[in-house]
């Protein structure tokens, strides 16, 4: 007894198109791999792409902070300003 054929209706995919369509896709999966090697060359990673001095001294920045809050703009009171109480009060784009 031979083989015999599929039931109508069952398509096979021939197979030089199945070669050819993982041929496409392990071209595609090449060219994205590409593409993330490139946008991460491109970005800017500090622990990468500074020289390890300055890797620490960035780590020391974000230690600090401006000021100690005593000196605080908010808490000064009205007699240590240097602003005009009489002056208009500014609106970007009108000019006086």
């Amino acid at each position: 007894m031979g083989v015999s054929p599929p039931p109508t209706g069952t398509f096979l995919p021939e197979p030089p198109k199945v070669e050819e369509e993982l041929q496409e896709q392990e071209f595609l999966d090449r060219c994205f791999q590409e593409m993330l090697e490139e946008e991460e060359q491109d970005w800017f990673i500090p622990a990468r792409d500074l020289p390890q001095g300055m890797a620490q001294l960035q780590q020391q920045l974000h230690g600090l902070s401006v000021g100690d809050g005593s000196d605080d703009i908010l808490v000064r009171s009205p007699s240590k300003s240097n602003l005009n109480p009489d002056a208009k009060e500014f609106v970007p784009g009108v000019k006086y």
